[in-house]
């Protein structure tokens, strides 16, 4: 059994044009101890979904799903006191801004304890000693020193520590992290991302990552979702989709990797962007900027079989050409 089970999540938002799909009919699953990572770029629907997943969307959001259910319970069915009792203790969330994700009238020992004041019946002692185990943990030195110390007193890197803290404070079996890395340093990532997989180790916890990091998935996921234009076009073991990606879009993202580039030629990119709310295609969402797409792509697209990473797309490919002898065609930027 999945830990974490999602069937056709959607999640729409109404705007003063009209409601706009965010994220559309996306399946997930997440295994016990797994590191799944979510990737594609901006718009893609990465963190909506998770924030869905974590009622944190704003009165806006519409949130349908068939299914929803984590540990065996049913998400979607369950009281608000029930959810709210899981969310934060047993599902967990780091978020992208570290530096706007802490409160800044409080001190960062003050808010490690209320996170272990509203999920355990530890008491104001037990619950210090706690958070100074934890700071401990995530690498903040003088952590006896640090609970006094107020958001705007660390660096982008302590307070993304101090966030991991806050998240594994009541060992969740499912972490969520939001672009943990994106407002740090190439030093502080690989720390932070090192120390991700460390405590994901040491607590048994499962880990969905949202990245448009390419390098950071190959790094650090055993399974790859990618998401484009709130829909899932493939999922595939991370070393399965690097060495045969399905998906028109995922090969492009690969391609675009400068590690990947030969020769003195242009670094390859994706010409176009990804649709918004008024210029959404009305078949493959993929299709304006697909070199492999065909009249049938402006019609819909099919969900291919696992052999083919459950690719969303009329002409999947394999060692990068399309398995149907689809010629490619000139996309222009």
């Amino acid at each position: 059994m999945s830990l974490l089970e999602i069937k056709n999540l959607t999640v729409s938002f109404d705007t003063a044009s009209g409601p706009f799909r965010a994220v559309d009919g996306v399946d997930l699953n997440v295994d016990g101890r797994e590191i799944l990572s979510i990737a594609g770029e901006s718009g893609s629907g990465k963190s909506v979904a998770m924030l869905a997943l974590m009622g944190l969307l704003p009165d806006t959001a519409s949130v349908t799903a068939d299914v929803m259910r984590f540990d065996g319970k049913d998400l979607l069915t369950m009281s608000a006191r029930d959810k709210r009792s899981i969310i934060g203790r047993d599902i967990a969330m780091i978020f992208q801004e570290p530096m706007s994700s802490l409160n800044p009238c409080f001190t960062v020992g003050f808010q490690i304890g209320e996170m272990l004041k509203r999920h355990t019946e530890l008491g104001r002692a037990e619950r210090k000693g706690r958070a100074i185990e934890l700071m401990r943990a995530v690498g903040i030195p003088s952590p006896e020193q640090r609970l006094s110390a107020f958001p705007h007193q660390l660096s982008g890197g302590m307070s993304q520590r101090v966030m991991i803290a806050m998240a594994a404070s009541c060992r969740p079996k499912l972490l969520i992290a939001d672009e943990p890395t994106t407002a740090l340093d190439v030093t502080i990532q690989a720390q932070i991302l090192d120390l991700l997989r460390d405590l994901c180790a040491e607590f048994d916890m499962a880990l969905v990552l949202i990245t448009h990091d390419m390098g950071v998935v190959a790094q650090m996921a055993h399974r790859v979702q990618v998401q484009y234009a709130g829909q899932k076009v493939e999922e595939q073991k991370v070393e399965e989709l690097f060495a045969d990606p399905h998906h028109p879009y995922t090969a492009a993202l690969l391609s675009a990797l400068p590690e990947r580039a030969t020769g003195r030629g242009h670094l390859p990119s994706i010409p176009g962007v990804v649709p918004g709310q008024f210029d959404r295609p009305p078949g493959c969402l993929f299709e304006p900027r697909c070199t492999f797409a065909t009249d049938s792509c402006r019609a819909g697209a099919v969900r291919q079989g696992q052999e083919m990473g459950l690719a969303l797309c009329n002409h999947p490919l394999a060692n990068g050409v399309p398995v149907d002898g689809t010629p490619t065609r000139e996309v222009l930027a």
